[in-house]
């Protein structure tokens, strides 16, 4: 049988959840449906940071409401363009409320309006980390070098209820957590906060040499720590890197949960950008798991390489491990007759792609 770890995406551009039916027919074949959900007030966001309460209304925090930013740095990632408002979205009874988050104290305002903050949920806790926008405070583009702990049931009634939202938001800074565009995952009470880049600066696609300078450093790293957390106090113990210049120099990548052939529960670092010689994805991917990551160089993603839409199934009765891919960017697609194109552009594509790892880890 199929056990699906299953996330919801919305279709359109607020792609937080594709409504998807699975039916299994053999070791590696089964089919995906999609059907397009449209949920009244519904906002057009990306690269947000999301939670799910008990009773199963999605939080959605942070990100950006202008679609693709633009190339010119006067132009690109500028302030009035990020999300500003907390949502609280019940897809099953069609409602969506929200409120601005304006009324926070200006280090949490700042954080929670940026763009690819790393996140994940323990318990009723959502924990975002970093992301990049424009600070006020700093008169500059920054990453944010912040931890922020969400009561994500208190902060929910409290938009329901058009209710003070200040008690539910906690945050502490640390240098080691300022990094936009990689993954936060947790693996028995370990958080590990892979790959991704410290930016500063506007963005600028003609280097930081050229026109307005940047700051651009990669982590090249799996970050490991544990949160400390008694529901007043935050802190992060612990904490330990692995440093691999060549294999986790990656960003704007997918990561998904993962279970490998031995049963061992861990994650994947899928593809990602930029190689160091040129502008196009890795092929490659990297394991991780509680004892350490290796690097699968016998494994080229052709497609579905830039952040997106993912769900991982893992197949039980065959020990298969299926992660299925929604659009994105990409080098590569396949034409009417199932050929592979290769273009260096990279563009936005409309594909659907699968990876499965079999029981022989191939």
């Amino acid at each position: 049988m199929l056990n699906p770890l299953i996330m919801k995406y919305k279709v359109l551009v607020f792609v937080l959840s594709f409504l998807t039916s699975i039916n299994l027919f053999a070791q590696d074949q089964f089919t995906v449906q999609i059907e397009p959900l449209t949920i009244t007030g519904a906002p057009n966001v990306h690269s947000f940071s999301w939670g799910k309460t008990s009773d199963g209304k999605w939080i959605v925090i942070g990100g950006r409401i202008d679609g693709l930013h633009q190339r010119q740095p006067f132009a690109a990632f500028q302030e009035n363009d990020n999300n500003k408002s907390v949502y609280v979205i019940d897809a099953v009874a069609n409602q969506t409320w929200s409120t601005s988050i304006d009324v926070l104290p200006t280090s949490l305002f700042e954080q929670l309006q940026s763009t690819n903050q790393e996140f994940v949920q323990r318990g009723n806790t959502l924990y975002s980390i970093g992301g990049y926008g424009y600070s006020a405070t700093q008169n500059d583009h920054i990453t944010y070098d912040k931890l922020t702990a969400i009561d994500v049931d208190g902060l929910a009634n409290a938009v329901i209820n058009n209710a003070s939202i200040v008690s539910f938001f906690r945050q502490i800074s640390n240098s080691n957590l300022a990094v936009t565009g990689g993954h936060l995952g947790l693996l028995n009470d370990v958080f590990y906060l892979c790959g991704g880049q410290y930016f500063e600066g506007r963005y600028n696609p003609q280097g930081p040499n050229n026109g307005p300078g940047f700051i651009q450093n990669y982590t090249d790293e799996i970050r490991t720590f544990e949160i400390s957390d008694d529901g007043t106090n935050l802190s992060i113990v612990n904490y330990s890197a692995q440093n691999d210049t060549n294999n986790l120099h990656r960003r704007d990548y997918n990561m998904a949960p993962q279970i490998f052939p031995d049963g061992t529960p861990g994650f994947t670092m899928f593809s990602g950008v930029f190689q160091h010689t040129a502008n196009l994805p890795w092929l490659n991917c990297v394991d991780i798991t509680a004892s350490g990551y290796a690097v699968n160089n016998a494994f080229n993603q052709y497609l579905s390489q830039y952040h997106s839409a993912k769900v991982p199934i893992y197949d039980t009765s065959n020990n298969v491990m299926h992660t299925l891919f929604f659009g994105g960017m990409s080098q590569y697609k396949l034409d009417v007759n199932n050929n592979l194109i290769q273009d260096d552009n990279v563009p936005f594509v409309k594909t659907i792609s699968k990876v499965s790892r079999f029981s022989d880890g191939l």
